[in-house]
């Protein structure tokens, strides 16, 4: 049979205590949740009103960033596009002033 001074060395008496305590307090608490959910609910429909407010405007900040690039992803592919063309447009006049220059 252990002795009172085993138990308190090991640290049962100390874990005990705590589990008695953390069970008088929940026997405490649970009648007095649904009035802790009451009195917290303005507090939260608060935080989720925020936090809304925060997804939509960041949505709309999104929407416009994308736009931006779109635009830009635009004017760069267009001005490869009027690259390409002056290419062709360069080679086919070297080689049609090759050809004159040949003949």
């Amino acid at each position: 049979m252990p002795k009172v001074d085993d138990l308190v060395k090991n640290g049962t008496a100390l874990g005990v205590a705590i589990g008695l305590g953390a069970a008088a307090i929940a026997a405490a608490l649970v009648p007095a949740l649904p009035a802790i959910a009451r009195a917290g609910r303005p507090a939260a429909k608060g935080a989720l009103k925020s936090g809304l407010a925060l997804m939509e405007r960041s949505r709309e900040m999104l929407a416009e960033a994308s736009e931006e690039l779109d635009d830009l992803l635009a004017e760069v592919r267009a001005e490869m596009q009027q690259g390409r063309h002056a290419r062709h447009a360069d080679m086919d006049g070297a080689e049609v002033g090759g050809k004159t220059d040949e003949g």
